[in-house]
């Protein structure tokens, strides 16, 4: 890590320019190429904004996974994040993965965004300073994090190609902010987004050097999202530094033609070289040093490993990385509502009627290319048992089945029909139907089955053993040539060509065909799913299969007796993994009728009901007053089930406040638009997305940001701010509190600006900073809150510089962005300039 610039231009000096070239492109889908010439090995780069992966789509390589990252934004919690990001590091060193593509810092700016899960937040402020936390806690420990995805890449429609426009303002005060907080903490790597902004493509966009590195100084790697780089020339004259993945592309053997016929000049191409080889030293992987190195566990002896620094602080051990995530999923998850009925007490509990199919399969994770393969995923259900064991009876009853798509085949219901183990058995076949190779797989969703000399088709064939018998829903998920059928009699067939190039639906999320066949409670059926390989398809195979769908009244009724005759009742409803995935946006905000009439007749049969929402951003509750307790889960990772059961016996206080603000419904929200109009998506809102335009709008949500509810109540007594501040310089708010409840808690004091006499375009007040503060019963403490400059400036768009307005300033403190009791004026003055020397 302690290369200095001057070895680095030394070793680049070895190289040729087509060497230098070369070096710019993927090696692999997931590794950049090595140059002996130098020292320089492969560095392994993995998804992982919940999880890191690792190279390979297969259910057997596990890893850690956490709640989604709106969850971890709800923390507000910095230091528990970076402790998260130390636990994404550690995973990252036990696959032998270099640099970590998190975090996301995209915005929430409109409900309907398809991959809120992913991104933390709709403000910047906060935004940054989760986003800044993840960052130190992945790169302290020796692996590389990744900002992404620079820039305005919010929302999900259309997004390989849509055009977002947006004034100068916004995009400097807004979107880019929280990617200058990354930078500024040292971040090692910035992806370059899909989309284009104002007219430019982001991978030959002029905002990757300016500002990111000329004003900024980032000195490190501009990566490409994956397939972003669709030209040669343009790309590599902007501040592109590597196109992935590889090892085709634009770039590659294109860009080293280019740059010897002088369409691209070699200094741009030395300057990205210089960037790849100064990372490469930050991570031990320059020079040869780490030559002898041993492979981590379960990777082949031939397989280059990046080093690692040893580090005791790191969380290594599966134990300490499972706490860890349990206590995550207690800080993020936010209680939105309670009318005494949380938290629940076992001792006073005879029986406990949990509720949904969302208990049983709580829903981890959002869909899409930052998936992950959990250790272990524990549900609601799951929790809530292991809490009263041996101390209450739990009954569960799954009521109606939420909306959505068939299930893949997952080893509770299928075997494999060679070995007669649970799972399926998955072939690979040549032109001719003969077997290359086979291996049983635990379930239907195979996303990368292996690739061999002569592949042709992909075979999947399960034995179904039906717990239910009638009318099932079987289908095949894939592109190209497919056909599935039952028992030798054919159920479908025919060819699905791609109706898209986007890469998260054609390798990870590929649509399903399906048709209906009758079968027999305890008769199985052999199901054979088969799709040809071809250009342009991928290689996803999922088998699918899902039991009729049971009478929703018959449901419903089942529901509201069990909820009835139990003394509390945990109702859990939620999306689905064709609700919020990578790939396209929501086109609304309901989780279906049938969710909303279970918590209903829940609630109407008992007052001691808990609403246990499972989804990773907004989503509309007209029942939220009728429950007793809404307590918002997000999708909290493979330890949702113990953290939430935490939470719900007391164990824990609910820690998370909104990240982003819930409307009551999609109607009321003033910023929805996520659909491109002629491939532009205008920006219109400008400053005002997230609570400020409701504010400006003068609308009320159901739930604001920074809302939510502890186990205990709070006095916000006193505000305290100096008079007079001068621009450019931080200012320290101090705001008492009082815990007025019965139990010892911890609350988020948020602080908001507001300038009323601002001749400029202003929101009607905007999130400056926060602090947490813990206190006991009848307790008063003090949070000292940093306002930082920057809070304070505006973008000159006439000067194109920062600068701070001059006048009266209007200093807000609450416990949410439409909850501030105290206020406070301070006057910013000019700053006083500097003696001439």
């Amino acid at each position: 890590m302690g290369t200095s610039d001057e070895e680095i231009d030394r070793l680049l000096g070895k190289l040729t320019p087509r060497a230098r070239a070369l070096l710019l492109n993927g090696a692999t889908t997931w590794r950049t190429k090595a140059e002996p010439a130098v020292g320089l090995r492969e560095l392994v780069m993995s998804d992982g904004p919940a999880g890191v992966r690792g190279e390979a789509w297969d259910e057997r390589s596990t890893s850690i996974l956490l709640p989604s990252a709106s969850a971890l934004a709800a923390t507000w919690d910095e230091a528990l994040v970076e402790g998260l990001g130390g636990l994404l590091a550690a995973e990252a060193r036990r696959k032998g993965v270099d640099v970590l593509l998190a975090p996301t810092l995209n915005l929430h700016r409109s409900p309907l965004g398809g991959r809120h899960f992913e991104c933390l937040s709709e403000d910047p402020e906060l935004t940054g300073r989760i986003g800044v936390a993840l960052v130190r806690g992945i790169q302290a420990h020796g692996v590389a994090a990744t900002a992404k995805h620079y820039v305005a890449n919010d929302s999900e429609t259309d997004r390989l190609t849509v055009d977002v426009r947006m004034g100068e303002r916004a995009l400097r005060e807004v979107y880019l902010a929280p990617f200058e907080a990354a930078v500024a903490a040292g971040v090692r790597l910035v992806m370059a987004g899909y989309n284009a902004v104002n007219g430019t493509t982001m991978t030959a966009n002029a905002l990757l050097t300016d500002p990111l590195k000329s004003e900024w100084g980032f000195d490190g790697v501009v990566v490409s999202d994956w397939g972003a780089v669709r030209a040669t020339a343009d790309t590599a004259r902007a501040g592109l530094d590597l196109a992935m993945p590889g090892p085709d592309g634009p770039w590659g053997e294109a860009l080293a033609r280019a740059v010897a016929e002088g369409a691209v000049p070699e200094p741009a191409v030395d300057d990205k070289a210089r960037r790849l080889l100064r990372l490469a030293a930050w991570l031990g992987a320059l020079g040869g040093r780490d030559a002898s190195r041993s492979p981590a566990p379960g990777r082949p002896a031939d397989s280059p490993v990046p080093h690692r620094p040893t580090d005791s602080s790191a969380p290594e051990r599966a134990g300490d990385g499972r706490a860890l995530a349990r206590r995550a999923v207690a800080a993020g998850a936010v209680l939105l509502a309670n009318r005494d009925v949380l938290p629940l007490d076992p001792e006073r509990l005879g029986t406990v009627a949990v509720i949904g199919a969302h208990a049983v399969r709580t829903r981890t994770q959002g869909g899409g290319s930052a998936g992950v393969f959990p250790q272990d995923e524990v549900s609601v259900l799951d929790g809530i048992r292991a809490e009263l064991r041996g101390r209450a009876r739990v009954v569960h009853v799954p009521g109606p089945r939420p909306d959505g798509p068939a299930p893949p085949l997952d080893p509770d219901t299928c075997t494999d029909p060679r070995s007669g183990l649970p799972g399926v058995l998955l072939r690979m076949l040549d032109a001719d139907g003969r077997e290359l190779y086979a291996e049983r797989r635990r379930g239907g969703r195979l996303l990368e089955p292996r690739l061999v000399p002569g592949a042709h088709t992909v075979e999947i064939r399960a034995r179904l053993c039906p717990r239910t018998g009638g009318s099932w829903s079987l289908g095949v998920a894939g592109f190209g040539r497919m056909s599935l059928t039952m028992d030798g009699r054919t159920l479908l067939e025919g060819d699905f060509p791609p109706s898209t190039d986007d890469p998260a639906v054609v390798h990870v999320n590929p649509p399903a065909q399906y048709a209906t066949a009758d079968l027999t409670t305890g008769r199985d059926t052999l199901l054979v799913a088969r799709r040809e390989l071809a250009p342009g398809t991928g290689r996803a195979t999922v088998l699918v299969a899902a039991p009729p769908a049971p009478d929703v009244t018959a449901s419903l009724a089942e529901a509201a007796r069990a909820a009835g005759a139990a003394d509390a009742a945990v109702v859990v409803v939620g999306t689905t993994e064709h609700g919020e995935s990578e790939g396209y946006d929501r086109t609304g905000l309901a989780l279906g009728a049938t969710q909303d009439a279970l918590v209903r007749a829940v609630a109407a049969a008992n007052p001691r009901t808990v609403a246990v929402v499972n989804s990773g951003g907004p989503v509309e509750l007209p029942w939220r007053e009728q429950a007793g307790a809404v307590l918002l889960a997000w999708f909290p990772g493979q330890e949702g089930g113990r953290g939430l059961a935490d939470v719900l016996f007391g164990h824990a206080e609910p820690g998370g406040r909104l990240p982003t603000t819930w409307p009551a419904a999609l109607a009321d929200a003033p910023v929805t638009r996520t659909r491109p109009d002629g491939g532009r998506l205008d920006y219109d809102e400008g400053l005002h997305l997230g609570h400020r335009g409701w504010l400006r709008h003068h609308r009320t949500p159901a739930y604001w940001f920074g809302h939510g509810l502890g186990y205990t109540t709070w006095r916000y007594e006193e505000l305290t701010a100096p008079p007079v501040t001068r621009a450019g310089d931080a200012l320290t708010v101090r705001v008492r509190v009082r815990n007025t409840g019965a139990r010892a808690g911890r609350e988020v004091v948020q602080v908001y600006l507001a300038r009323p006499a601002s001749v400029l375009d202003r929101p009607a007040r905007w999130l400056a900073g926060y602090a947490a503060v813990r206190a006991r019963p009848g307790e008063t403490v003090t949070a000292t809150v940093r306002v930082p400059a920057r809070a304070l400036r505006h973008w000159s768009v006439a000067e194109h510089a920062w600068r701070t307005e001059a006048g009266p300033c209007r200093v807000l403190a609450g416990r949410s962005a439409g909850d501030v009791p105290l206020a406070a004026e301070v006057e910013v003055v000019e700053a006083v300039p500097p003696a001439s020397a």
